[in-house]
């Protein structure tokens, strides 16, 4: 099949998805569903951008796509969703409407799609109709630095992929999640600023929201890895 001649629309999909995304998705699903839902984006007027499950889950051009043996497509396609959020490409909020119904929303991580999700989550923005924001689940398995880079900051570089991996292994988890937490509400998309805080925190001690810092003992206990001995005491 080829283009038939004349005037044929066309949508827009970032260099970086050719240049760092594709050679890094190994998941049809996931292929199908993030080309598809960029195409949808592309598609959509008002603000915010973003498509709800539900809608995938009833496309035909998307269904007619998504075909392997011993699963449906609907399954295919909260696979590639799945994926696709995991690997930072979508970014996934979920809503409660008057009836209890849930309602999941998917934004592409951009500029603006996280602009976008900020203020839904500021209460801003409102998705759907008598929609509420539900706040998500405590998981027992927190987002490594990885994911956490490319759902606030963007597509991960190679050259920075050693300096995330040295830092996920010397501070503990939850300084890193509150470090790209303020670096966000600050708005300064920025590795070395996030690394300045973490820095700070282990040279000066980190407020933990109560009356007082960590003692010394306490600090040192919960930095480790290669750079725990060029820490002053």
């Amino acid at each position: 099949m080829g283009f038939p001649a004349g005037k044929v629309r066309f949508t827009s999909v970032p260099d970086l998805f050719f240049s760092e995304l594709l050679p890094q998705i190994d998941s049809v699903p996931e292929l199908k569903v993030t080309l598809h839902v960029i195409w949808l984006l592309h598609r959509t007027k008002g603000y915010p951008r973003c498509v709800n499950r539900e809608e995938l889950l009833h496309d035909g051009v998307l269904l007619r796509g998504l075909k392997m043996p011993a699963q449906s497509p609907q399954q295919l396609v909260d696979e590639g969703l799945e994926r696709a959020v995991n690997r930072g490409t979508l970014l996934h909020l979920t809503s409660r409407v008057d009836d209890g119904e849930r309602q999941d929303w998917y934004f592409l991580n951009t500029e603006h799609g996280r602009r976008a999700v900020e203020k839904v989550r500021r209460g801003e923005l409102q998705l759907g109709l008598s929609a509420v924001l539900e706040e998500p689940q405590v998981e027992l398995e927190r987002p490594n630095i990885f994911v956490l880079y490319e759902q606030n900051i963007g597509t991960l570089q190679p050259m920075i992929a050693e300096e995330l991996q040295e830092a996920e292994e010397t501070y503990p988890a939850e300084w890193i999640e509150e470090a790209f937490r303020i670096s966000t509400g600050q708005n300064v998309r920025k590795w070395r600023y996030i690394r300045a805080i973490l820095e700070r925190w282990a040279t000066e001690g980190k407020d933990d929201g109560k009356a007082g810092r960590y003692s010394e003992e306490d600090r040192y206990r919960y930095i480790k890895g290669k750079y725990k001995d060029h820490i002053k005491h």
